[in-house]
């Protein structure tokens, strides 16, 4: 069933947006991985997206900087929701067109927060994002479909 991104943001809470993240190899076989993901406004376009923060050297990164697509999908309980689309990175090496020079640290912070989580360090959470070389991949859905 088509639906939207409302639908996604919907389930974020139950899980603390635990999701399920699918890019392909090289060999065209596709890799899945577990992420905390959460729906939020593209930091340029403010488009709906579905943003997540890997650490540099993860395979999802490079299969990412390849072929940059990915299917996330969201459960709860019996109730899912997929979004797929391409993707766009942010990071120490990943430029992202119109992010200002603090945007990569205000956008991983805004990953984390849709995501649902909470920090009572800033400073201590944008030092350790720092030095895990952490990217910003946003999802821009051109499909999303549920179980609903």
């Amino acid at each position: 069933m088509m639906t939207d991104l409302t639908d996604f943001a919907g389930l974020i809470p139950a899980e603390r947006g635990l999701c399920v993240v699918s890019t392909v190899r090289a060999d065209t076989t596709v890799q899945s991985s577990v992420v905390n993901a959460g729906v939020l406004e593209h930091p340029v376009t403010a488009q709906g997206v579905v943003g997540f923060a890997v650490r540099d050297g993860a395979r999802k990164l490079a299969n990412l900087r390849a072929r940059p697509r990915a299917t996330i999908v969201i459960r709860t309980g019996w109730q899912w929701v997929a979004a797929e689309g391409p993707v766009e990175l942010a990071g120490p090496a990943d430029d992202l067109d119109g992010l200002g020079p603090d945007g990569l640290r205000v956008l991983l912070r805004d990953v984390f927060t849709a995501a649902g989580g909470e920090h009572d360090d800033w400073e201590t959470y944008d030092r350790v994002m720092a030095e895990e070389r952490r990217v910003a991949v946003l999802v821009t859905p051109d499909r999303v479909y549920s179980n609903a």
